[in-house]
């Protein structure tokens, strides 16, 4: 499984969301707390800066190595400062069937789209659902997919579901492409008897919203046949959680967010909480997506319940 976050609000230096906080995403590739796996297959991000030429279009980054090793996103995270942060550390299941290539690093983002993807869990028997996947999705998406992940697949099927798949969509529009994406993946795995748990949390953003989804197919359900091959992903459901604030920074030794909900301009989304107090921390209920946007500088939140 993976670890990933969303920032969206006033600006950041990216060096306090990927390295400096107790449980940064960097230091949750070797040390989460919420997932008994590491998470060694890469580190990818995008990182929006209104104040940087073309700020409709993200920094970018990605790398196959180890992050807590990579003295250039260390040293680029140090000089860069984002308004809108989706950064994700990969992991795989241990084995030599797994593919660790740069096509396989999340986030997504297809050449001239404005939505970045990325994903936490694992669609079950993935190999027999990929054509009847193929089908849903126009060919002018298809043709863009370079990677082997069922992640990069759930991000054609929710660009598929837009209006124009590389413009910014409105909020309601965005909502309903994740709805549908879920809903096509529900009943071609009807369609092919598939009812093992697989977790889909899933993390967007176009610099301006946020979207997060906390969701798993058959949640529950495994194969038991050999007890050593089953992972924890299919026993816990894989953690979300936000935390809403303003000037999010070390404030008395502690990394967290000051003035509460109440006063918020920004918004910060994650696989797990980065700080070390959780206090104002919120965990995003199971089957439930997460969207938010920047309304008169302030995060608008809404949760829509999924089926």
């Amino acid at each position: 499984m993976c670890r990933a976050l969303l920032y969206l609000g006033q600006p950041v230096v990216l060096d306090t969301l990927f390295f400096q906080p107790d449980s940064a995403l960097v230091r949750q590739a070797t040390l989460p707390r919420m997932l008994h796996m590491l998470n060694l297959a890469g580190f990818g991000m995008r990182a929006w800066d209104r104040a940087s030429r073309e700020p409709d279009k993200p920094w970018s980054y990605a790398s196959t190595t180890l992050p807590v090793f990579d003295r250039n996103l260390k040293g680029l995270a140090e000089k860069v400062s984002a308004s809108a942060v989706l950064g994700h550390v990969r992991g795989v299941a241990y084995s030599t069937a797994a593919e660790v290539t740069p096509a396989n690093v999340h986030p997504f983002q297809f050449p001239g789209a404005a939505l970045a993807l990325a994903h936490n869990g694992d669609l079950a028997r993935f190999t027999e659902l990929k054509p009847r996947l193929a089908a849903r999705i126009p060919q002018d998406l298809l043709r863009h997919i370079r990677g082997s992940t069922d992640s990069e697949w759930i991000y054609a099927l929710v660009l598929s579901g837009l209006r124009d798949p590389y413009a910014r969509p409105e909020a309601d529009e965005l909502t309903q492409a994740v709805a549908r994406a879920l809903a096509i993946i529900r009943e071609e795995r009807g369609a092919l008897g598939i009812d093992l748990s697989s977790s889909v949390n899933l993390f967007m953003s176009d610099g301006m919203q946020a979207v997060a989804v906390r969701y798993c197919f058959d949640f529950g359900r495994y194969a038991t046949e050999d007890a050593a091959r089953l992972h924890e992903a299919n026993l816990h459901f894989l953690s979300l959680w936000y935390t809403l604030g303003r000037d999010y920074g070390l404030h008395g030794g502690e990394w967290r967010m000051t003035g509460g909900a109440d006063a918020a301009d920004s918004i910060l989304i994650a696989s797990e909480p980065l700080t070390r107090d959780v206090a104002s921390w919120v965990e995003v209920p199971e089957y439930t997506m997460l969207h938010a946007g920047l309304r008169e500088g302030r995060p608008a939140l809404r949760l829509h319940f999924l089926d």
